[in-house]
């Protein structure tokens, strides 16, 4: 292992829209990926078009943060002609690197930007140090390795790699049960390409047997006793391995998400940013408060597992049932205080006599009671329950804009 900088460690957070860049800035992502309206693995996504590429660009330099925007779709020989007027208008947006996958358009991107830094897609499948030093003599600034490394593997890579070439790897959120992404079950049954950023996420998919000769009779099929999602992989969680993580060699933390919430981004972010933050203050000694442990918890998530840093996943699969974990639900925004009051933005219903919980910036989320509420009119009021609507409720304690308040279901 090369001595280790603690200053090249980069929390990456996903970006759908302007909301969760502001989210992911806020709640301290040190750099955002997000897509274009072409050319990017989420189609179902927001997205930027040049516009608000170029003001997601501004914002997150403002705040000396970088912006790295997809490119990693398997384009057809009809998409190649568009390719050079999404480059430009990139380069002019001021994104600080291109993440690609397919080797034509890496030389394209070279072409038409030879300015522009050159992320390599995790979907290029790079699981070792041949191909990671094939794509930096290329021009590569980071490569994206294949979510299938272990550590050891990892460490190697880096040992044999050019110090320069900067490694990204996933550490949080949905697993793909196809190798790095690479799956045909979408298109196959529902014409809808996973490697074009369309994916109907079949694998999450409840199936059966059904035998010809008995048409509408359905026979479970199960390997366990747990249930029938035999496809359906749990989400991938590493906050409380960042060491480890960090002392392999990879320099950049990604959670993965383009597609949740802001509430998710927000909270996820923040979690792996305070981790972050506690290991960099004593490499040696790195042990997380069980607030930051909870974290993870709290937002809308599968079954957790440490993918394949360790070894080969023995529980990496979740039978039970393809939804989501949800224990919480946001409840307001703070739009400021003033007062002894915090002024919000309802999200969804709660009451007088409620018991919630205020995450910000700064530190370990506040439990509080909803003792007093108001309408924006100041009137009392015993209830928030109208969507968006403008109120305030007494605070001891003064709150950042854009804080979170939610309440446990």
């Amino acid at each position: 292992m090369r001595d280790l900088n603690t200053d090249l460690l980069e929390i990456l957070s996903p970006v759908g829209d302007m909301e969760r860049l502001y989210a992911a800035l806020d709640f301290g992502a040190d750099a955002v990926y997000l897509g274009g309206t072409g050319f990017g693995m989420r189609a179902a996504s927001a997205n930027f078009d040049s516009e608000l590429l170029r003001k997601a660009c501004d914002e997150a330099h403002s705040r000396g943060k970088r912006v790295y925007l997809t490119c990693n779709t398997l384009p057809h020989n009809n998409e190649i002609p568009h390719l050079e007027q999404f480059v430009r208008e990139a380069e002019e947006a001021g994104v600080d690197a291109l993440i690609v996958n397919d080797i034509g358009v890496f030389t394209l991107v070279r072409k038409y930007a030879p300015d522009i830094d050159i992320h390599v897609s995790t979907q290029a499948g790079i699981v070792n140090y041949a191909s990671a030093n094939a794509f930096y003599e290329m021009g590569a600034k980071r490569v994206v390795l294949a979510r299938e490394m272990t550590l050891e593997e990892i460490a190697e890579l880096r040992a044999k790699t050019p110090k320069e070439l900067e490694i990204e790897c996933f550490v949080h959120g949905a697993m793909c049960v196809s190798f790095s992404g690479r799956c045909l079950i979408s298109q196959y049954l529902t014409g809808r390409d996973a490697n074009r950023g369309e994916c109907a996420q079949p694998c999450r998919w409840g199936y059966h047997l059904m035998e010809e000769t008995r048409p509408g009779q359905y026979f479970p099929v199960f390997e366990d006793e747990k249930g029938t999602y035999i496809l359906n992989a749990k989400d991938m969680c590493l906050i409380e391995h960042i060491d480890k993580l960090a002392k392999a060699g990879i320099n950049s933390f990604k959670i993965e998400g383009r597609a949740k919430s802001s509430y998710y981004v927000s909270v996820v972010t923040n979690a792996y940013r305070k981790a972050m933050d506690i290991f960099k203050a004593d490499p040696d000694h790195f042990e997380l408060p069980q607030w930051i442990k909870d974290e993870v918890y709290k937002v809308s998530h599968r079954a957790y597992c440490e993918g394949f840093y360790f070894g080969r996943p023995q529980q990496s699969q979740y039978y039970g049932t393809s939804g989501y974990v949800r224990e919480y639900d946001v409840v307001a925004i703070v739009e400021g205080y003033k007062d002894g009051r915090l002024y919000c933005q309802q999200k969804n219903k709660f009451n007088l006599g409620d018991e919630v919980e205020v995450l910000s910036f700064e530190g370990e989320p506040v439990t509080m009671k909803v003792s007093e509420l108001f309408d924006e009119w100041d009137n009392p009021i015993d209830t928030a329950n109208h969507a968006a609507m403008k109120f305030s409720m007494t605070s001891d304690k003064a709150f950042a804009k854009n804080s979170i308040i939610r309440m446990k279901k």
